[in-house]
């Protein structure tokens, strides 16, 4: 073993809690530091995950006015009953780049089927949507056009609402579940699905024709929006404009008007939760910035301690034949050392949190190697420059000066 290591492992031995002490600064930068870049790298490809769960091109029209929220959900408000399903068909059929498009009628209603009740999710809609938005019958099927023309009494249950009125979802194939006083019969089973990027549980849904809730469910002639998808190299910039140009003219809308619809790709909501995320990020490295920064003091009044302690150990050595330079080798080992072993904890606490994280949370595993390499490069440098001073002092002890006292 190295002179070095060996005296600088018996000096933190022999004063551990000083030692600890010094580390726990930097163990906290270094934890601050990559678990808040971590989980902003996590929660990203989470939100991309969710965002190609929704559907390959995904581009949404909807009634009145859209704000997203910095959890990447979005909020509704303003006039939301001005959307037909002629202009719904009318943005299919005139905006360039659309392949095919979904109406939709989005509300809550309690659901029962003999004395089982709940509250369920109801998404009326096209036989298309099961391609637009990527989600399809684990059993059984979805309704047709045939019965969406004939405005037949059929639906298809989410997973989660099948299982709280049925016990197992397959034992919902058949039956009859009730909204209101309408009966409803079960065609399919949709798969598991979970949460979408707008935090929306897909399995709580209950899917059903448009015609027939418009006309045997609410007796309503407006729509909440309609779902698109787009052609692989379509431009979102020019669908908006199209969109607009078509929207606004149904809905005579002067110029200066503000628009009564909004446009969403789900890259708008994982675009805000990017942003969301940088600001966290940086919060956390300011934090980490001022951890390692009392970690760096905490090491620098420690050695100058350490320094004061050992003069007759530093005199000795010196007269025996050590150098200057030997000395200051000696003290930034044992400052960089300690620092370095406060990272490292740190370091290795975020891999582990990461580790469980994943595992119980069923979120993206991501470890940077990059990110963590330089947290202990950087956890190093700092002990280094902060045992800087120290050892510039205990070069320059005075060799005399210890023998005499």
């Amino acid at each position: 073993m190295p002179l070095n290591l060996r005296i600088a492992l018996s000096s933190l031995k022999a004063h551990k809690w000083r030692a600890i002490l010094a580390m726990l600064g930097v163990f906290l930068g270094a934890l601050a530091f990559t678990g808040v870049q971590h989980v902003s790298q996590i929660m990203v490809r989470q939100a991309e995950m969710e965002t190609e769960k929704l559907g390959p091109n995904l581009y949404a029209v909807m009634a009145g006015q859209v704000r997203f929220r910095h959890s990447g959900g979005v909020r509704t408000f303003g006039d939301t009953r001005n959307f037909s399903l002629a202009d719904a068909r009318a943005v299919i059929d005139r905006v360039p780049s659309v392949l095919e498009g979904a109406p939709y009628v989005s509300t809550t209603m309690g659901v029962r089927s003999g004395r089982d009740a709940t509250t369920a999710k109801i998404l009326a809609t096209w036989p298309s949507y099961q391609s637009i938005r990527n989600f399809h019958p684990e059993t059984g099927r979805f309704f047709t056009w045939q019965e969406l023309e004939d405005r037949a009494k059929v639906c298809v249950l989410g997973r989660t609402t099948a299982e709280r009125l049925f016990g197992r979802p397959e034992d919902a194939l058949g039956r009859t579940v009730f909204l209101y006083r309408a009966s409803f019969r079960v065609l399919g089973i949709m798969e598991a699905k979970g949460r979408d990027v707008s935090g929306e549980d897909q399995d709580e849904y209950l899917f059903l024709p448009i015609t027939t809730y418009m006309r045997r469910a609410s007796n309503q002639d407006w729509i909440n929006g309609v779902y698109l998808r787009l052609s692989g190299d379509a431009s979102l910039s020019q669908v908006k404009a199209s969109v607009n140009s078509v929207m606004r003219r149904r809905h005579n809308i002067m110029s200066g008007e503000d628009d009564d619809f909004a446009t969403m790709s789900p890259k708008d909501a994982v675009k805000l939760q990017r942003q969301a995320l940088e600001l966290m990020s940086t919060l956390g490295g300011i934090s980490s910035i001022i951890s390692f920064a009392v970690g760096g003091l905490g090491i620098l009044s420690i050695m100058i301690l350490v320094v004061r302690a050992r003069r007759v150990e530093i005199g000795v050595r010196r007269a025996v034949g050590g150098r200057r330079r030997d000395i200051v080798r000696q003290f930034l080992f044992e400052s960089g050392l300690m620092a370095g072993v406060g990272g490292a904890f740190g370091v290795l606490v975020t891999v582990i949190l990461i580790l469980v994280g994943s595992a119980l949370g069923d979120l993206p595993r991501i470890i940077d190697p990059g990110n963590l390499l330089f947290t202990l490069i950087g956890s190093c440098l700092l002990g280094v420059a902060a045992g800087a001073y120290p050892a510039w002092q205990a070069a320059n002890i005075e060799i005399l000066d210890i023998l005499k006292h």
